[in-house]
């Protein structure tokens, strides 16, 4: 096989019904996955992004919202599609790997990594935020800095110690199980939801218009920036499709949740959006007093009361908990799958016999994120999560056109509306979005890149699984498992000789 043969090999598909893979169990619910797709998205957009995006586009922040949320559904439509078709692990990862190649699928495979492990840190810290603002409000004692910020904060510290704390609840829930994880989501689901709506009726009781008259300051170009700094939020629609290995029905599971979570993030997001920028002129969400816990700060503000910003930050914590959780669970089983495909080391797809979880996987995960989080401020690289999200997002809608191409009678539990318009329209949304990004992002993402596709070039290749799945004409051998994923005597052979 040539360098360019191996460098764009691709894992063969030979079949739509995909079992469980070595030793992950299928006991992921429809509902608990829509609720996957809800918890890393809303809280993030609505907590942490909104103060963010407001200063960038003044009240046309609602159009940000809507052209980052249209790009999205466009996007879930081809995740949906794609999800159906190979519904296993590894999100858009396993989608480039089986549609565009190798080297391709380990470009993907940077993106997701740089995308899930930012956004982790930086949510952690936003969490000690109201945390703090919460333990304040209802005991009259401020946390101290020192605990509370790292020592590269803007109020140096020596600690960000719950953000470490926090990602360390959510590893011990990871490592007891995914189903154990989803209810626990689903519930603080349930309850984040609750108290976006408690805020939006209390701040429409403060609603002027006149707050609106300025409407896009910036002009487009803020929209579009600001649209570029809210799309990272989206990150749940690809957490969704990282469950494909232990969801139950995942071909018809996937798409329902993926297009359930993001009818129900637009709405959250605007409802949330509107009643916000009425309570105060757009100029007001730069003030440094509402970079930490912005939205409880304005129901205080509202009210005249601490009490509802009590029961705000409640929710910020229980909602920012379950951002964590999932953007957790998904980098582990991007790595896993990444892992189970030889191009990383093996500890990673290593599956506890007892509680059916990578448990060395979500360890590692949980101190290089805890380092991150503890020291390290992340608030000023939200662009790099939306970057990384965007080019994913690209990457499966190019990725719906090529199967479409290669294997069209393969069986789908969901088809693209609008074939191939759909598609070539979220790739022209995403691109849009990408332009409107600081050109340091751009820096900031390719050295990453670099580095990834160094280690591919230096140790992945020679290990990757398909050295010992495919013949030397790019040809599966006869026996051979389909997508690395089904278990059979020649993956079993192959195993027990520490392939």
């Amino acid at each position: 096989m040539s360098t360019a043969q191996q460098l764009f090999r691709r894992k063969p598909i030979t079949s739509a019904t995909v079992t469980s893979s070595e030793g992950l169990a299928r006991n992921i619910t429809t509902f608990q996955l829509t609720m996957f797709g809800v918890g890393a998205t809303v809280g993030t957009g609505v907590f942490f992004v909104m103060h963010e995006a407001v200063p960038d586009a003044g009240p046309a922040v609602l159009i940000a919202f809507l052209l980052a949320g249209v790009a999205a559904g466009l996007s879930a439509l081809c995740y949906a599609e794609l999800a159906s078709a190979v519904p296993v692990s590894g999100s858009t990862y396993s989608y480039a790997y089986a549609t565009l190649g190798e080297v391709v699928a380990m470009g993907v495979a940077a993106c997701l990594l740089l995308e899930y492990g930012v956004s982790t840190a930086a949510v952690a810290v936003g969490w000690s935020d109201y945390l703090s603002l919460l333990i304040e409000n209802v005991t009259g004692w401020a946390v101290p800095d020192a605990i509370k910020a790292g020592p590269f904060a803007e109020t140096a510290g020596v600690i960000n110690l719950p953000a470490v704390v926090l990602v360390a609840m959510c590893a011990f829930l990871l490592i007891r199980g995914a189903s154990e994880s989803a209810r626990a989501n689903a519930i603080m689901v349930l309850i984040k939801l609750a108290v976006l709506v408690f805020f939006s009726v209390i701040a429409l009781t403060a609603f002027n218009a006149d707050n609106f008259a300025d409407f896009m300051p910036n002009g487009a170009g803020g929209v579009t920036l600001a649209a570029g700094a809210i799309f990272f939020t989206f990150i749940g629609l690809d957490a969704v499709s990282t469950a494909g290995d232990e969801v139950k029905n995942p071909q018809k599971a996937l798409p329902i949740a993926l297009l359930s979570a993001l009818g129900i993030v637009i709405v959250i997001y605007l409802l949330v959006a509107v009643s916000a920028l009425g309570t105060q002129p757009w100029t007001a969400f730069s003030d440094p007093s509402q970079g930490e816990a912005g939205l409880a700060r304005i129901l205080e503000m509202v009210t005249g009361s601490t009490w509802p910003g009590t029961v705000l930050a409640i929710g910020a914590v229980i909602s920012i908990f379950s951002v964590t959780l999932v953007t957790m669970y998904g980098q582990t089983r991007i790595l896993f799958a990444i892992g189970r495909d030889g191009l990383l080391p093996k500890t990673f797809a290593t599956v506890n016999p007892r509680t059916r979880t990578p448990v060395n996987n979500t360890i590692i995960v949980a101190i290089v994120v805890g380092l991150l989080a503890g020291f390290v401020p992340l608030d000023s690289l939200w662009d790099l999560v939306s970057i990384g999200t965007l080019i994913a997002f690209i990457v499966v809608s190019i990725g719906v056109i090529v199967l479409r191409r290669t294997h069209p009678d393969l069986p789908r539990g969901f088809k693209v509306p609008g074939y191939p318009v759909i598609p070539i329209l979220s790739i022209i949304a995403c691109v849009y979005i990408l332009s409107g990004l600081h050109w340091y992002t751009y820096l900031w993402f390719l050295a990453w890149l670099s580095v990834v596709l160094a280690f591919y070039f230096l140790w992945g290749r020679k290990h990757s699984r398909l050295n010992t799945l495919l013949a030397a004409d790019g040809t599966l051998i006869e026996g051979a498992g389909t997508l690395a994923s089904e278990e059979d005597g020649f993956d079993s052979e192959l195993d027990g000789k520490g392939h």
